[in-house]
């Protein structure tokens, strides 16, 4: 492995609803996730994030492992509804001390804390007025952030406002996959803009109560037309205006991209008001970027979403069937983002990365997952690559710490560098846990 920064933060990541569990204890109110789980036939096999990994009482041995395995740093999620249980009004105390003690213990271990506001589990209350296709979510959003980041900035330097954007946008308000549920294809557009307008006000907002830095975190993927059509070509130019330049442009440009093709009209999106943009453009400090796989399409004429995606061959699959292409990362670092934003661009983080595998524990009690270290090896070096063609890259966030609630997917999926008995909550450290630990172990040697 190539050698890194000696400043690079070496971490993993986690969110809130996944791992946590202990949905209705301590004034927990009920997110879009605790109502969605409830519907039938929507998560498979019925499963629910009621208990996932009981993390909400297992911090402690959590955060012992995560010492064991040398991290740096530490990404999680604060649960809305654990902070404001309706989504507005005064703090849940008991919620605010649940993250109290979480950043002090990992302050402690000599791990960075850094947490996202915002993992997609949204106060139901909120849903229930509107959600994100309502203006107001994005003031609530910036209070909810203002309480945060009042009681943690001050042993807290760096928060993420949002994770993808872009998803809370494509599966959870137009496709229906992800919670709300809601399935309002293009007109799902005003969920993107309030989200963004919530990013801005609470950038402000977790400045004036202290917080030093601020980032905003999309998944971005790069677009490979499936020929060499024109028809091909522009519908490869479209989605990449859609997953890779809505939820970016406005923060890094002040402006959205064309989105003509999505029947919106020269005069932009209605929801957006006059000043916005210059709230939501306000300098961030870093921007995360979420890397899972390319996405290779072809034109879909005569749709709504002109475009359709396409398998990938020719390149090896996880346990979820994504394609794994190193390159695309690369691509995406110093192309998708680097030559197309320039000196717009802040420093980066990969803030997620890592795959799905069909792990099992062996009759000697230990998890072979020789294919999540090859696929982290061969990002990392793609990661190096990027670096060394100039791109400002400060820290990896390996996705994710344990096994846990894989969201539509329930418990089938498993990206964990432990493993989660989940009927006994059992912790088992992979092996690439230990590849891990030694590669953390060996870089930190030499600094």
């Amino acid at each position: 492995m190539p050698a890194f920064p000696s400043e690079f933060q070496w971490g993993v990541a986690t969110a809130a609803y996944q791992i946590e569990g202990a949905v209705d204890e301590d004034g927990r109110g009920p997110s879009i996730w605790d109502t969605f789980c409830q519907r039938p036939g929507v998560i498979r096999d019925g499963h629910t994030g009621d208990v996932a990994c009981d993390h909400y009482h297992r911090w402690p041995a959590d955060i012992e492992l995560m010492t064991e395995l040398g991290i740096t740093a530490y990404r999680f999620s604060i649960a809305w509804p654990r902070v404001q249980p309706g989504g507005k009004g005064p703090a849940n105390p008991a919620g605010l001390d649940f993250y109290d003690k979480l950043a002090d213990a990992l302050l402690a271990a000599g791990i960075t804390p850094v947490p996202t506001l915002y993992h997609w589990d949204l106060p139901q209350p909120l849903e229930d007025a509107g959600g994100w296709m309502a203006r107001d979510t994005a003031l609530r959003f910036a209070d909810y952030a203002a309480i945060a980041a009042g009681r943690l900035a001050d042993r807290i330097g760096m928060f993420i406002t949002l994770n993808e954007p872009f998803v809370v946008t494509a599966f959870g308000y137009a496709l229906g996959i992800h919670a709300p549920g809601q399935a309002l294809m293009l007109d799902a557009l005003p969920t993107a803009h309030h989200q963004l307008l919530g990013h801005g006000l609470a950038t402000a907002a977790l400045r004036a109560a202290g917080a030093r830095q601020v980032m905003l975190t999309n998944n971005y993927s790069p677009g490979w037309p499936a020929s060499d059509s024109t028809a091909d070509i522009e519908a490869t130019r479209v989605f990449d205006i859609l997953q890779n330049r809505v939820f970016t442009d406005p923060v890094l440009l002040g402006s959205y991209p064309d989105l003509g093709a999505f029947g919106v009209g020269a005069s932009g999106l209605e929801c957006v008001r006059e000043g916005d943009l210059d709230v939501i453009s306000v300098p961030i400090d870093a921007l995360g970027v979420n890397y899972y796989m390319p996405t290779r399409l072809s034109a879909l004429p005569d749709s709504p979403l002109p475009f359709q995606m396409e398998p990938i061959p020719g390149y090896p699959v996880t346990a979820f069937g994504w394609p794994v292409v190193p390159s695309g990362l690369t691509e995406v670092l110093t192309t998708t983002l680097g030559a197309y934003y320039g000196a717009s661009l802040p420093p980066l983080y990969i803030t997620e990365n890592g795959c799905s595998q069909a792990d099992e524990v062996a009759s000697d009690g230990t998890v072979a997952d020789q294919g999540r270290i090859d696929y982290v090896g061969s990002h990392l070096r793609a990661v190096h690559d990027a670096m060394t063609a100039g791109i400002d890259l400060r820290g990896y966030f390996h996705w994710t710490f344990a096994d846990n609630f894989e969201w539509s997917e329930g418990y089938h999926q498993r990206f964990g560098l432990v493993y989660t008995a989940f009927a006994t909550q059992r912790r088992i450290p992979k092996a690439s846990f230990g590849w891990y630990r030694d590669l953390i172990a060996a870089q930190r040697k030499e600094r």
